[in-house]
C-alpha cells in the first residue's frame, strides 16, 4: 500500500555506522543493562553508547551514529509532564470478570492492534484449592522504574507527575526496556501495520494523544494523559462496566471511578488491604490492586479472547 511505503520512507529513526538496523534483536538471556558513557578521558576521543549486536553481543558505536527527531508540541512540553501531580491507579480485582472493555477502549482510542494490547488480563490462582480471579495488568509507571535505567537513548522516561512513558521518536528497538521490566507489559511493533487515515495523519508527540504505533519501537500503556489534559478518566477507568479502575492523584489522596465515585485512596487501601505488584523489587509502582475478596461478580472461564478486540480491522485488498 502506498500509504505505508510513504510512512515507512519518513521513518523518524535512522543508523548510521557498523552495521546496525532499527530493531536490534536481543538473544535470550541476554544482558540487561545497558550503559550510557559519559565524557571520555580523553578530550578527543567521541562519546560512545554501548548497543546490542544481532548475535547479542554489546558492542561500542558513536553517539553521533544515532540520529532522533524531535517534534512536540509548541505549548506544552510532554516530557515535562503536569507539575504538582502524582497520578495513580487502583485495581479492584473482586469486580473483573473479564469483559475486555478496558482493553478495546484502551486499543480503539490508541489505534492498537489486539495483538499489541497494553492492557492484559490473566487468570490468577493462588493455589489449586483457592478459587481462581482475573488481574487486569498494565504499566505500573514505577517511581524507580528500571526501564528508564537500562535504555540507552533516553526514549523511556519519567515524567515529574510519576508518569512513565516512551519517546517513539529516540526509540531504536534495541528493547532493553522489555527484558528490564519485571511486569512483562511492553510490547514490540515487529510489524507496521494499517491502522486508519485518522491515525496516519496525526503528528507525532511522545505522549501520544491516540497517535499510531511505529514499527521497530516499543510501546505500552500511557496513562492517557491527552485525557488527563482534558480533565477526563484514562479510556480504562470509563470503559469498565463494573468500575475495576480508579484514578486520581496521590498528593490530593483522592481516586475516582468509571461511574464518579469518588474514594480517599489511604482509607481505599488501607480498609481493602491495598497492594502492589512484586513491592519486594524497590520499584514503587503507581498501580494499587485490591484482594479478590467478597466478589461482586462470579468468576467465569473463557469470557472473550482480546483477539476479539481488534480496534481497527484491516481492510480486505490491504
Amino acid at each position: 500500500m502506498e500509504k505505508e511505503k510513504d510512512r515507512e520512507q519518513k521513518s523518524r529513526r535512522s543508523f548510521v555506522g557498523q552495521g546496525l538496523k532499527t530493531g536490534l534483536l536481543m538473544a535470550a538471556g541476554g544482558a540487561l543493562l545497558a550503559k550510557v558513557f559519559g565524557k571520555p578521558e580523553n578530550p578527543k576521543q567521541e562519546e560512545t553508547i554501548e548497543l546490542m549486536s544481532m548475535d547479542g553481543s554489546l558492542m561500542k558505536v558513536p553517539a553521533s551514529a544515532i540520529e532522533h527527531s524531535h517534534e512536540t508540541k509548541s505549548n506544552y512540553n510532554p516530557r515535562e509532564g503536569f507539575p504538582n501531580r502524582k497520578f495513580v491507579m487502583v485495581v479492584d480485582l473482586a469486580k473483573c470478570r473479564n469483559a475486555r472493555k478496558c482493553q478495546s477502549s484502551c486499543n480503539k482510542n490508541h489505534y492498537i492492534t489486539g495483538e499489541n494490547a497494553w492492557i492484559k488480563i490473566y487468570k490468577m490462582q493462588d493455589t489449586e484449592k483457592s478459587a481462581p480471579y482475573w488481574q487486569p495488568t498494565l504499566c505500573q509507571h514505577c517511581d524507580e522504574p528500571a526501564c528508564v535505567k537500562v535504555c540507552p537513548v533516553d526514549a523511556t522516561f519519567k515524567r515529574r507527575d510519576g508518569i512513565v512513558l516512551i519517546d517513539n521518536n529516540r526509540c531504536i528497538g534495541c528493547r532493553f526496556c522489555m527484558a528490564a521490566c519485571p511486569y512483562s507489559v511492553r510490547v514490540f511493533n515487529w510489524s507496521d501495520p494499517w491502522q486508519g487515515d485518522k491515525a496516519e495523519q496525526t503528528d507525532y508527540t511522545p505522549d501520544y494523544a491516540g497517535v499510531p504505533s511505529q514499527k521497530g519501537t516499543v510501546d505500552k500503556c500511557d496513562f492517557c494523559p491527552h485525557m488527563i489534559d482534558k480533565g477526563e478518566l484514562p479510556h480504562c477507568v470509563s470503559a469498565c462496566p463494573n468500575d475495576v479502575f480508579s484514578f486520581g492523584d496521590l498528593y490530593e489522596d483522592t481516586v475516582t471511578n468509571g461511574s464518579g465515585q469518588s474514594f480517599k485512596l489511604s482509607k481505599l487501601l488501607k480498609d481493602r488491604a491495598g497492594y502492589r505488584l512484586m513491592e519486594n523489587l524497590g520499584t514503587q509502582p503507581s498501580v494499587y490492586y485490591l484482594p479478590p475478596a467478597d466478589r461482586v461478580v462470579d468468576f467465569e472461564e473463557g469470557l472473550k479472547n482480546y483477539t476479539e478486540f481488534k480496534s481497527v480491522d484491516k481492510p480486505e485488498g490491504i
